[in-house]
């Protein structure tokens, strides 16, 4: 990790590295490997669905502790354990409903984790969030490491050696879990209620567009592998053409905080639902083109990088540090949890049924409905408020 951090903030970025390494191992051929066993479109939907299920249901309870409790790094760590001693269950068995009640698990206590972890980084960063970009960039490379080696694993190794690259993968974060010390939140002055906060125009038009970017995404994680692979592209060419996303997506992190001075966050926010549009028509009906394939990666560093660091932005600024828990809980809920869960469901039943580009397309119009919300619901001046 870079020098220049503090110890504190260099074991968060290692965290990164690992959590967001395990995503790049699982969400990209995980699918791949359902499929090989036998698993038809709509299982492969419902089942990559749990994880959001359990995204949309965990957080706000462990945020919810972890404010109250102030022990946020030792929920981090049990998670990681539970998290790894779940994940052996798919080992044991391919029945759907057997892998149904394991992804429950594993995601209940995974789902803990990373809320946790992004209030303890803005905590650390108190005063300069800016610089958030500097340290979840970590997570992006772990990401593109474990993308690009599991591709060129799986195009000699069956699809079932993702399995045990993820359950080392855990491993890993666990230990790095162990690292992690509780930040001390102060009380910061008087503290609107959480719940009149969340009655705020802004805030609820915020959350809305972060639901739609989510469902919008949805076909993106579910199927992008089984898309690129059904058009010829063999496994290591599939993780380039993730690893390129997620490259744009580091670059625009990096670039975070001189953006953040010159572009307000609404244009930001209104710019990352607008290239989304883009990008999934791109994905849909372009897929056969290397060119156009390679743009619409490229656009990940919007859809995702400036997208989500802007957001995080807004909510650090409308909230109190000890809220953080739980509004990151609650952000990941309704986007991650219930966007994910709504755009894994919907992309696994149109995929069958509509095809790809028609699924893609609904996709793009999901971020419409975000760019709307964005552009109808944050004036800028609200997103100055503090």
């Amino acid at each position: 990790m870079p020098a220049s951090f503090p110890g504190p903030l260099a074991r968060l970025a290692a965290w990164y590295f690992f959590y967001f390494a395990f995503v790049g191992a699982f969400a990209p051929y995980f699918t791949l490997y359902l499929q090989d066993i036998g698993h038809t479109a709509w299982e492969i939907g419902v089942l990559m669905s749990v994880p959001q299920v359990m995204r949309l249901l965990a957080p706000n309870l462990w945020g919810w502790l972890a404010d109250h409790l102030g022990r946020r790094a030792v929920i981090v760590r049990l998670a990681a354990l539970f998290s790894t001693l779940g994940f052996v269950g798919f080992f044991l068995t391919r029945d759907y409903f057997a892998m149904l009640g394991a992804m429950a698990l594993v995601w209940f206590f995974w789902s803990a984790a990373l809320p946790l972890v992004e209030a303890m980084t803005l905590d650390h960063l108190r005063g300069q969030t800016d610089r958030y970009g500097s340290i979840r960039v970590w997570g992006s490379i772990g990401f593109i490491a474990s993308v690009l080696g599991v591709g060129a694993l799986l195009d000699f190794q069956p699809s079932a050696a993702v399995l045990w690259v993820c359950l080392a993968i855990l491993a890993s974060v666990l230990a790095t879990a162990l690292t992690l010390d509780d930040t001390k939140v102060g009380a910061g002055g008087t503290v609107a209620p959480l719940g009149h906060l969340l009655r705020r125009p802004e805030v609820v038009a915020l959350l809305a567009a972060c639901f739609f970017m989510s469902v919008a995404h949805g076909p993106l994680y579910v199927f992008l592998s089984i898309h690129l692979v059904d058009h010829g592209y063999d496994k290591m060419a599939v993780g380039m053409f993730w690893s390129l996303g997620v490259c744009a997506e580091i670059g625009v992190f990096m670039l975070m905080p001189r953006l953040m001075r010159r572009v307000s966050l609404r244009r930001i926010l209104l710019a990352s639902h607008a290239l989304a549009v883009l990008r999934f028509l791109l994905i849909g009906w372009a897929a056969d083109s290397v060119a156009l394939l390679l743009l619409a990666q490229l656009l990940h560093g919007a859809t995702f990088g400036a997208y989500h660091a802007g957001a995080m932005a807004a909510l650090t600024r409308w909230f109190a540090p000890a809220q953080q828990a739980r509004i990151q809980g609650l952000y990941g809920s309704i986007s991650f949890g219930a966007g994910g869960m709504i755009g894994g469901l919907f992309s696994g039943e149109a995929w069958g049924s509509l095809g790809p580009g028609i699924t893609y397309s609904l996709a793009a119009l999901c971020a419409a409905c975000g760019w709307l919300l964005v552009w109808r619901g944050l004036p800028s001046v609200a997103m100055d408020k503090r």
